[in-house]
C-alpha cells in the first residue's frame, strides 16, 4: 500500500476509528486460539501459554485435560506429575508447580471453581494482570483488555498509546481510554492476532498489513525503524 502522507498524520482517535472498522469488517467474529471445553481449561491453558505458543500448548492439553478434567482431580496431583505432561512448554518446571498450587486455592477458597474478579484471579499462583484479563475477557465477557507482548508491541508501533506508556499497565490504561467499551474485548484479540501474524517482532509483513499507509515506522523515533 503506497504510502499517504495525509494518512501517516491521522491524529491518534482517527486511527482507533480506522482499526475498528476495519476489525469489524474483516473480523467480527473474534477469540482466542486456545482450545478448552470450560473455564477452569482455559485458565490452565492460559497459564501454560505464558511466553509458550497456543499451538504448542494446544498440542498438550488435550492428555493434561482427559487426566486432570477440574480443579479437584488437579489439586491431588504432584508438580512432578503435572511435569510429564507440560514437559515441552516453556518453563515447564515453573507452570506444573503454578498449575498445582492454583488448583488447591481453587478448591479450598472457592469450591473448585474460577473466580471471575480481578482481585479473586491474582491471589492465583501463576496469575497476573494479563492472565486474569483474558479469563474475564473470554469466559465472562467482561470489557477488559490483556496486553501481552503482541497487543504491547502493536500498539506502539501503530501510535495507539504515548511513548510514556512504557509497562503492559500504562499501555492497558491507554487503550481502554480510547477504545468503546463494547469493542474492548475484542480489541484483545484483533491487536494479538495483527502482531502474531502481520506485525511480528523481528520481521513484520508490512506489505500485507491494511494499516501500512499510516504507520508511526516512518515517524523520527519510532519504535519500528
Amino acid at each position: 500500500m503506497k504510502w499517504k502522507p495525509q494518512k501517516l498524520r491521522m491524529k491518534k482517535k482517527d486511527r482507533y476509528e480506522y482499526l475498528i472498522g476495519y476489525f469489524q469488517k474483516e473480523m467480527p467474529r473474534v477469540t482466542t486460539e486456545l482450545e478448552f471445553g470450560s473455564v477452569f481449561h482455559l485458565l490452565v491453558a492460559v497459564i501454560l501459554s505464558a511466553q509458550c505458543t497456543d499451538k504448542r500448548v494446544n498440542m498438550i492439553t488435550p492428555a493434561l485435560f482427559e487426566r486432570y478434567p477440574d480443579a479437584k482431580s488437579l489439586a491431588a496431583a504432584e508438580p512432578e506429575e503435572i511435569y510429564e505432561y507440560v514437559r515441552s512448554v516453556s518453563y515447564p518446571n515453573a507452570k506444573s508447580r503454578h498449575l498445582v498450587e492454583m488448583a488447591r486455592m481453587l478448591v479450598s477458597d472457592y469450591n473448585g471453581e474460577v473466580p471471575d474478579t480481578m482481585e479473586q484471579l491474582i491471589k492465583l499462583p501463576g496469575v497476573g494482570r494479563k492472565t486474569a484479563n483474558v479469563i474475564q475477557a473470554v469466559a465472562f465477557g467482561r470489557s477488559v483488555i490483556a496486553v501481552d507482548t503482541h497487543v504491547f508491541r502493536v500498539s506502539h508501533r501503530l501510535g495507539l498509546v504515548s511513548k510514556k506508556a512504557d509497562t503492559p499497565l500504562k499501555v492497558e490504561q491507554e487503550l481502554m481510554a480510547n477504545i468503546p467499551s463494547e469493542y474492548v474485548a475484542d480489541a484483545h484479540h484483533w491487536l494479538l492476532l495483527h502482531g502474531r501474524y502481520v506485525c511480528t517482532s523481528r520481521v513484520p509483513h508490512c506489505e500485507k498489513c491494511p494499516f501500512d499507509s499510516f504507520c508511526p515506522k516512518l515517524l523520527e523515533g519510532s519504535k519500528l525503524e
